[in-house]
């Protein structure tokens, strides 16, 4: 029997993830082996990935500039920039980034269900 048959018959609202367009029956089945805990853990993880990646694009991005702006030419200039490079990433990465966090969320997902279902067999 397909997966979205079995999960529609136990919830009937039950919607799958989506993935490029098409239902993720791999992540809704690993969700439901993960806690709302690790979920979020996981999630927060994804973003801090996220704004590390995005950080280091915008510090690359700004590595060459010289002269006006809004920190001008000045010692503590590279310092000033490098604080906003870092809010602008944390900004990005907390309002949907570039796509990075989902697909690290969704491997820690994945990964930490395969781990659960792991050590329930060893259980039994």
């Amino acid at each position: 029997m397909h997966t979205s048959t079995i999960a529609s018959r136990v919830n009937p609202n039950f919607t799958p993830p989506v993935i490029n367009g098409r239902p993720d029956f791999e992540m809704a089945e690993a969700l439901t082996k993960v806690s709302p805990q690790a979920q979020a853990k996981a999630q927060a993880t994804a973003t801090d990935f996220e704004a590390m990646f995005l950080n280091s694009m915008f510090s690359q991005m700004t590595s060459g500039l010289k002269g006006e702006g809004p920190f001008g030419n000045t010692p503590g200039t590279g310092v000033w920039r490098s604080m906003l490079t870092e809010q602008y990433s944390k900004s990005f990465a907390k309002s949907g980034g570039v796509g990075i966090s989902s697909e690290v969320y969704r491997t820690l997902i994945i990964q930490q269900a395969r781990r659960a279902g792991q050590s329930e067999g060893t259980k039994g």
